[in-house]
């Protein structure tokens, strides 16, 4: 079975800062904008590209969503469900988790030290 698809037009958001995370994505075509609210305004941080990961933070140390994600154009996506990960992460080594985890906590804790 593939995993299930996601499309997304131009200005349509994929994720949402402060949302609960359930699923990472691999996007297939198209750019994002990662967009992070300072009061009443939204200020573009970062793009993502055909390739790339996205919403795998959250994804992996399940806190909330830490910036929002937007088509900047139209986007195909393979959603990546929890479940699945977590049966892959299983087989693994245990120092390759710990691994992951480690750079997860060092990445957050710089995220929260950056200022927009």
């Amino acid at each position: 079975m593939s995993d299930p698809i996601r499309t997304l037009a131009p200005n349509e958001f994929l994720v949402r800062e402060g949302e609960e995370s359930l699923d990472m994505y691999y996007l297939q075509s198209g750019t994002l904008a990662v967009v992070k609210r300072k009061g009443d305004k939204t200020q573009q941080i970062g793009t993502i590209y055909s390739g790339e990961i996205v919403g795998e933070m959250s994804f992996l140390d399940e806190e909330p969503r830490s910036a929002s994600v937007k088509a900047v154009t139209e986007c195909t996506l393979t959603v990546i469900p929890r479940a699945k990960f977590e049966a892959s992460m299983k087989q693994l080594p245990k120092w390759y988790q710990a691994l992951v985890h480690t750079l997860l906590d060092r990445l957050r804790k710089a995220n929260t030290r950056i200022k927009v």
